[in-house]
Order: C-alpha cells, then structure tokens, then sequence
C-alpha cells in the first residue's frame, strides 16, 4: 500500500495530479481545493495517499494534509458517500471548516457541495456529530448547545433566540455561538429577550 509520495509535478488534469517519483509518473485524484494548492509542474510536492485496490483497477487520492486523508476516511463510512462525493465535500470545505460545520450541526454548509443534497448532508452531520469535535476549534460549549437546538432538547427561551437571530440573517452557527455566550453571561433562566440582546452585542464585536 502506498501511504505518501514526494516528487515533482508533472501535469494536471481535471480533477488529478501526474506526480514524478523517480521518473515514475503516478496518477493522484484529488480534491479541487488541494489541486489549488500544489505548485506549478516541475516544482516539488508530497502527498498523503490513500490507495484503493479493486480488481480492475488501482486508484490513488492524495492529500495536503494526514488529516485531510482521515476526513477522506471518515466521509465514506457515511451511507451513500463514496469516494467521489468524499472528494468533492473536501474540494468545498477545508477539514477545519468541515469539523466545525459537523460540530455545530450545520448542514447548509455541507450542502454547499455540489452533488451533495439536503439528504446526504443531514446523513453527514448526524452520523460524524461525534467524531467531529475531535477535530473541530469550536468552543465545547457552542457544540453542546448547537447539538441541543438540533436535538430540540435546549431550553425555549435559547432555541427562541438563536431561531430570532436567524431570522435576522445571520448563520446558524453564529447564531449558536453567540447565544451560548449570551447564556453564559445571563445565566440560568434568562428570558429570550435578554439572550437575543446579549448575542446582538456578541455579534457587534
């Protein structure tokens, strides 16, 4: 099996990379947002390579990043994700990004993927929720919270005010993160008013 390869960039195509490894050229698939990032041909480049075997064929993914490969890794032990769709989600969202969305149960943000419908975004929060904030930089808190609002297990007045900020334009997830500092500054049986007060405040800074 084949875990990294380091060498020069030969030639791209749509959607991989010809990589020179000692005047061998290996065909590399991989995301569009990691084909950005790789230098001209003939400069150097290493990538992290997941290697599928299948009868008929031997197909490798690369990857900036070891973690990039997990969050490759991950995808696919979603129902209805293969390597393809894995591929494209990562093309859209960097790994961070996609942590925090899974973390913060946003679904729209995963959906940005094309390909990638309302079903199989939902799929993909609900089945990686757990895994996610291992990876993810969010505050443990705003995780809980958006986790509660998604579950309908937080408490009226904070589903109310984070639903008002919405309404008002603003993200889920900065919905989510604003009221949760709202709630922790208001304390235990704050109205939704005072929430909806202090997260204007905490999205104003």
């Amino acid at each position: 099996m084949i875990g990294k390869l380091k060498g020069l960039i030969d030639s791209y195509g749509e959607d991989f990379v010809i990589l020179d490894v000692g005047g061998v050229g290996y065909q590399v698939h991989c995301s569009t947002r990691t084909l950005q990032h790789l230098p001209s041909p003939g400069e150097a480049a290493v990538l992290s390579i997941e290697t599928y075997v299948r009868e008929d064929q031997i197909k490798l993914f690369g990857f900036r990043t070891d973690q990039e490969r997990e969050w490759f890794r991950l995808l696919q032990t979603v129902q209805g994700v293969g390597a393809k769709v894995a591929l494209a989600v990562l093309g859209t969202l960097a790994p961070s990004d996609l942590a925090n969305a899974i973390a913060l149960r946003d679904k729209a943000a995963v959906a940005r993927t094309p390909g990638v419908g309302p079903k199989v975004a939902e799929r993909i929060v609900t089945e990686l929720k757990d895994k996610a904030p291992a990876f993810a930089n969010v505050d443990p808190a705003v995780v809980h919270l958006a986790g509660a609002v998604d579950d309908q297990r937080a408490p009226r007045p904070v589903a109310d005010a984070i639903s008002a900020l919405v309404n008002l334009g603003y993200g889920q997830p900065q919905a989510a993160a604003a009221i949760a500092s709202a709630s922790r500054s208001a304390g235990e049986g704050a109205e939704t008013a005072q929430l909806i007060r202090l997260g204007l405040k905490e999205l104003a800074k």
